[in-house]
């Protein structure tokens, strides 16, 4: 399940968000060698503190094993003041209808120490994509730009989900090199993704859901036994479900 996070939700979950700049730590610092600020484990940069739109994947058990980060683009974002190199001189692109995707990673590790198949981390990842394309739809976003590195350019291409064009040129970037690429947030495109992936339901889950998910995952860790992950896959209303609420706010951010 994906669970939409912004400045209005963002103080209940806070310890989603924890687990979150943690993954993005162990991902952009320890696995690709990123030049990025890693304090306490944590991986936060000055982006973070704009009340970013971020969609965080969980799995049964309540853990964090994706998570996206979503910037407008008429404000600062990171491919006009950290990967300018990208754009060979040229502007950046800035629209109300034109949203910036980065730190878009997926706790390949944890889900392989789960036993997860190739597949099953496959369709976390389109998971996670298709809850950002829809959501940007949803706020009336027309086009995702997204600062990524080769490997997953491939998983974009392979997801049938390939950028329709790119910008500027690739740039060295630790260990791997950066490229920004474009995405329409298009019914079209989402439904090739969601036909890849087999996704036939809904993948963003209410607050309500996931508040329950953790609370159960917290009792278990603290083996009240009054609850296990198992039992908590069955409570009322756990059958993921389209959030209402972020949508209306996405909309006023987008103009």
């Amino acid at each position: 399940m994906i669970i939409v996070i912004d400045a209005i939700n963002k103080h209940l979950f806070g310890d989603v968000l924890d687990e979150m700049f943690q993954l993005r730590a162990r991902v952009f610092s320890d696995r690709l060698g990123w030049d990025v600020s890693i304090e306490n484990g944590r991986e936060i940069d000055q982006f973070d503190h704009l009340d970013p739109l971020y969609l965080v994947g969980l799995d049964d058990e309540g853990n964090v094993v994706s998570c996206v980060r979503a910037l407008q683009t008429t404000g600062p974002h990171m491919l006009s003041d950290v990967f300018s190199s990208i754009l060979d001189g040229e502007p950046p692109l800035r629209s109300s209808r034109i949203w910036e995707s980065t730190r878009f990673c997926v706790d390949t590790a944890r889900l392989q120490r789960d036993g997860a198949s190739a597949t099953a981390i496959s369709r976390a990842t389109c998971e996670l994509m298709v809850a950002t394309l829809e959501t940007c739809r949803d706020a009336g976003i027309t086009d995702i730009i997204t600062v990524i590195d080769p490997v997953m350019n491939r998983v974009l291409k392979r997801s049938d989900n390939a950028p329709y064009d790119y910008v500027g040129s690739v740039k060295p970037m630790g260990k791997v090199s950066a490229l920004a690429a474009l995405l329409d947030c298009s019914d079209e495109r989402i439904a090739r993704v969601r036909a890849f992936a087999g996704l036939h339901d809904n993948v963003i889950a209410t607050e309500a859901e996931v508040l329950a998910l953790r609370a159960a995952r917290r009792a278990a860790e603290a083996g009240d036994g009054w609850m296990d992950g198992q039992q908590a896959t069955s409570l009322p209303g756990y059958a993921v479900a389209a959030s209402v609420r972020p949508t209306i706010g996405l909309r006023a951010l987008a103009g």
